[in-house]
C-alpha cells in the first residue's frame, strides 16, 4: 500500500479500534474489571481469534499487513505515554516501611515463575509442537521463563488506584514489588537475546545503558529547583512540546539499550519534577495514552490465533503454562510475603495483584515475536496465560475483601458487634 492508501486505512482501523475497546470494556466494567482489560481483549476479537474467524474478509481489509507496523509504532506512542503517567503518579514515599518484604517478594516473584518456566518447557518443550524450529531450547525455555516472571506493573498501577488501595500495606508492597520485578524482567529479557544472537552484547548493555538511565534520571531529579521557576515562566505549547521531547528521547534511549521504552517512561515519569504548571502539561498528555493504547493492544490481538491451539498438545501446553504461572506468582508471592512476617490477609492480596501480567507480558511477547523466538502457537498460548491471570486479578480481590468481612455484611444483615480489620504491621 502507498501512503496516500495507508493514511485512509489508518483512520478507519483507528476509529473501529476505539470503537470496539470502548465497548468491550464497558461490558466488562459491569463486571468489575478495569478499562485496561477489556482493551486488551477487545485487541483479540478483533485479530484472526474472533473477526478474523467469523469475518476473515472484513479483518484483512480493516487491518492489512502494511498497516500493522503502522499501529505497532503509534500504538508505542500510547503505550509510552500511559507508562509517563504511571511513573508520575507513582509516590515513592509509600514504599517507606515495606523496602524488605517488597524485595522478598520481589525476589521470589522472578525467580520461582522463571524456574517453574524453564522446567515446563525442558519437560514438554519438544513435545508440544509451539517451539520454534531453528531456535535452541535453553532460549525457548528462558524466554518463556522470563515472559511468567512479568507483573503487569501499569495494570496492577490502576487497579491499586481504582480501588483507592495506594495507601493499604499490601498496596505499597506490591507496587514496589512490581517494579522491581519488571526492572529486573527487561534485563534478563535482554539476557534472553544476547543468548540467542550468541553474544554478550546486549545484556551487558542493557546493565550498563541501565547505569546511565539512573545517573540522568537522578541529574533530573536535583535539577527540580532550577526546573519549575523555567517551567513555570514558559507558555503552555512550549512547555508541552519540551515534555514531549524529553519523553521520546528518554524512550529512544531505554529502546536502544534493550531496556525498552516503557521502563524509561516510566522511569522519567518517577523522578519528573513537579509544579502546577508542569502538572497540567503531564495532565495533558495523559489523554494521548488512553487513546493510542488500545493500539498496541490491537497490534497484540493481530498476532494472537487461538485455532492454534485446537491440537491436544498445545492445549495441554497452554493450560500448564496457565498452572504455572498461578503458581509461580500469586503461591511463591504470597508465601514470600508470609515469611516476611506480613498478616495472611495482607500476603493474599499482594499474590493476587502481583499475579496480573496483562500489558507487560503483550510487550515480552510482542518483542519475542519479533526476534523470532516464538512462534505464533506459542504466542498464542502465552496470551491466553496473560488474559487469564490478569482478568482473575480483580475477582479475586473482591473475593478475599468478601472472604474477610464478617459474615453479617456478607448476609446483608448489621454485624451485632464492629470488627476493625487493620492492615498495620
Amino acid at each position: 500500500m502507498s501512503a496516500t492508501d495507508l493514511a485512509p486505512a489508518f483512520f478507519l482501523a483507528v476509529v473501529v479500534i476505539l470503537i470496539v475497546c470502548r465497548a468491550v470494556s464497558r461490558l466488562l466494567g459491569l463486571v468489575g474489571q478495569p478499562p485496561v482489560v477489556g482493551e486488551m481483549l477487545a485487541g483479540v476479537v478483533l485479530g484472526p481469534s474472533v473477526l478474523g474467524a467469523l469475518l476473515p474478509g472484513v479483518e484483512s481489509g480493516l487491518f492489512p499487513q502494511d498497516l500493522r507496523p503502522v499501529l505497532y509504532v503509534v500504538g508505542q506512542i500510547g503505550l509510552v505515554a500511559f507508562m509517563f503517567h504511571v511513573g508520575w503518579d507513582f509516590r515513592v514515599d509509600r514504599l517507606r516501611g515495606v523496602a524488605r518484604p517488597a524485595g522478598l517478594v520481589s525476589a521470589a516473584g522472578v525467580l520461582v515463575p522463571v524456574a517453574l518456566g524453564v522446567l515446563l518447557i525442558v519437560a514438554v518443550g519438544d513435545r508440544t509442537g509451539v517451539m520454534a524450529p531453528d531456535v535452541s531450547l535453553a532460549v525457548s525455555a528462558l524466554f518463556v521463563g522470563v515472559a511468567l516472571a512479568v507483573t503487569a506493573f501499569p495494570m496492577l498501577a490502576r487497579i491499586i488506584a481504582e480501588r483507592n488501595l495506594a495507601g493499604t500495606r499490601h498496596g505499597s508492597l506490591s507496587l514496589g514489588a512490581g517494579a522491581v520485578d519488571d526492572a529486573v524482567a527487561w534485563i534478563l529479557l535482554a539476557g534472553v537475546f544476547s543468548i540467542a544472537g550468541g553474544s554478550a552484547g546486549l545484556v551487558s548493555l542493557a546493565v550498563g545503558g541501565g547505569f546511565g538511565l539512573l545517573v540522568v534520571l537522578a541529574v533530573v531529579a536535583r535539577l527540580h529547583g532550577r526546573t519549575v521557576p523555567l517551567a513555570e515562566r514558559a507558555t503552555p505549547e512550549n512547555l508541552l512540546l519540551v515534555l514531549v521531547g524529553v519523553l521520546f528521547l528518554v524512550a529512544w534511549y531505554a529502546d536502544e539499550i534493550g531496556l525498552y521504552a516503557v521502563f524509561g517512561a516510566f522511569s522519567l515519569g518517577l523522578v519528573f519534577p513537579r509544579s502546577p504548571q508542569l502538572d497540567r502539561s503531564v495532565q495533558t498528555l495523559e489523554p494521548v495514552g488512553r487513546l493510542f493504547l488500545p493500539l498496541f493492544f490491537t497490534y497484540s490481538g493481530l498476532n494472537t490465533d487461538f485455532t492454534l491451539l485446537g491440537t491436544g498438545p498445545v492445549l495441554l501446553f497452554t493450560a500448564g503454562c496457565v498452572l504455572v504461572a498461578i503458581a509461580g506468582k500469586f503461591g511463591a508471592c504470597w508465601l514470600a510475603a508470609r515469611v516476611a512476617g506480613e498478616p495472611n490477609r495482607v500476603a493474599l492480596r499482594v499474590g493476587a495483584l502481583m499475579n496480573a501480567r496483562g500489558l507487560m507480558q503483550l510487550i515480552a511477547l510482542n518483542l519475542g515475536l519479533a526476534a523470532g523466538i516464538v512462534t505464533q502457537a506459542m504466542f498464542s498460548a502465552l496470551v491466553v496465560v496473560a488474559i487469564v491471570t490478569t482478568v482473575m486479578a480483580t475477582p479475586l480481590l473482591t473475593w478475599i475483601d468478601r472472604r474477610e468481612r464478617p459474615r453479617g455484611e456478607r448476609d446483608g444483615r448489621p454485624d451485632p458487634a464492629p470488627v476493625v480489620a487493620a492492615e498495620s504491621h
